[in-house]
């Protein structure tokens, strides 16, 4: 089983990695990989918290982690992508890759005999939602009926996993960015077919009464050129405090990181009382283990 897009995962598989990263929460000595498992970290860009939090995973599980920057392999020379799937599964157990084309990254699955995770692409952060959603599970107990407001780039790969997520666990999802700026269609759409979803270009609306807010850069990978228009276009929907004050008394505020301060959101809130983003962050390596447990299992 591979782990590409947020629509692979059931709402009964999405528990079950949630109950494995609960499980790994309260020390279960039972949970493991396999000795001596390797996980190839294929990527295209740049990452901190994701690629730390796998490569800490497969330590702390008894294995160990390879990173391979794309720049510096073969695929830089035109090496195919098929033919990079077919080498890496008869060294590898998983690969976790980031790229910048989605597609690339189906290619690379479909050519592979081992798991390949999704480290984000141009449309999809999978890992990133499941992590997100457990945090909130955390303080919320009951993720059905909750309430998420996702503002400013409405249409990014991290909003694009979280609708899908959020509406397979029952929470409610409203979109909150500039109008005329819309999400996208497809996973707009496949959000609807699971539960409650809307977008909206106002903030009172949007906000009001949400649980949780949440937000991420308004310039991602790939999109400097455009960073000048983007800040233009977003500038109104920075998360301060006034946007929380159309919310519920106790909202709690997300951000996928790294964050901008003064840019998507105010410094008074990322490190004020309402923020979780640490949490969230720190969360990222215990879904990361929880993840590959699955996986391996899956794949047994």
């Amino acid at each position: 089983m591979n782990l590409i897009s947020s629509n692979d995962l059931s709402k009964e598989q999405i528990n079950e990695i949630f109950a494995i990263a609960d499980a790994l929460k309260e020390g279960s000595e039972e949970l493991s990989i396999k000795e001596g498992s390797v996980l190839a970290l294929l990527f295209e860009k740049s990452s901190t918290r994701t690629r730390l939090s796998f490569e800490v995973a497969m330590a702390q599980l008894g294995g160990r982690a390879v990173y391979l920057d794309t720049q510096t392999t073969q695929l830089k020379r035109g090496e195919s992508i098929a033919d990079t799937a077919r080498m890496m599964s008869s060294y590898c157990d998983f690969v976790a890759a980031r790229m910048y084309n989605h597609s690339d990254l189906i290619e690379l699955a479909t050519s592979s005999r081992i798991p390949i995770i999704n480290a984000l692409t141009d449309l999809e952060h999978p890992t990133q939602a499941l992590t997100d959603m457990y945090t909130i599970r955390e303080h919320k107990k009951n993720l059905k009926n909750v309430r998420i407001a996702f503002v400013g780039d409405i249409a990014a790969n991290t909003a694009n996993s979280l609708m899908i997520t959020a509406t397979k666990l029952g929470s409610e999802v409203v979109l909150v960015g500039p109008k005329d700026y819309l999400p996208n269609p497809i996973y707009f759409n496949k959000a609807r077919e699971h539960g409650a979803i809307t977008a909206t270009s106002s903030i009172p609306d949007g906000i009001d009464g949400v649980d949780v807010i949440y937000t991420d850069t308004f310039i991602s990978m790939g999109q400097e050129s455009q960073a000048e228009s983007r800040r233009k276009l977003f500038a109104d929907y920075i998360v301060d405090k006034k946007m929380l004050g159309y919310a519920s008394k106790d909202v709690l505020v997300m951000h996928c990181l790294p964050a901008h301060r003064g840019e998507e959101i105010a410094a008074d809130v990322i490190d004020g009382p309402k923020s979780i983003v640490w949490e969230q962050a720190k969360n990222k390596l215990l879904i990361a283990k929880a993840v590959l447990l699955f996986l391996s299992k899956e794949s047994d």
